[in-house]
């Protein structure tokens, strides 16, 4: 299955992303927020197959870190999540690195079926 790095500055996002992922056998990584998660990126000798921020973080937003993955790791599919639409309008013209948007608050099964979607576009 996949391998997915998750950034979110909430603990309980984090943990419930994390154990539905699981569910559908992925391998996940989790960060506090965008500087940690970029670094792992960097760090990390394998390579994700998708990355899922929250946009709103503090140190390193999810724009940034999006911006920061797709020009360091191009063929990294990245999701974002948000539970502020004025954050969801800043990803206007991020079409061609953020495949979607995922509205906070969701469902187990919407981030599977959300991530299962981002995946499957991928191959």
């Amino acid at each position: 299955m996949a391998r997915v790095l998750i950034a979110d500055d909430e603990e309980s996002v984090r943990l419930m992303v994390a154990r539905a992922l699981a569910l559908d056998g992925h391998q996940t990584v989790t960060a506090e927020d965008g500087a940690e998660a970029l670094d792992i990126l960097n760090r990390d000798r394998r390579s994700f197959d998708l990355l899922l921020t929250d946009i709103k973080m503090p140190i390193m937003d999810g724009i940034a870190l999006a911006l920061a993955a797709a020009s360091g790791f191009p063929k990294l599919t990245i999701l974002l999540m948000t539970g502020f639409a004025d954050q969801r309008e800043r990803t206007s013209g991020l079409d061609a690195i953020v495949h979607d948007v995922i509205a906070k608050p969701f469902s187990v099964e919407d981030i599977r079926a959300a991530v299962a979607d981002a995946l499957a576009a991928q191959r």
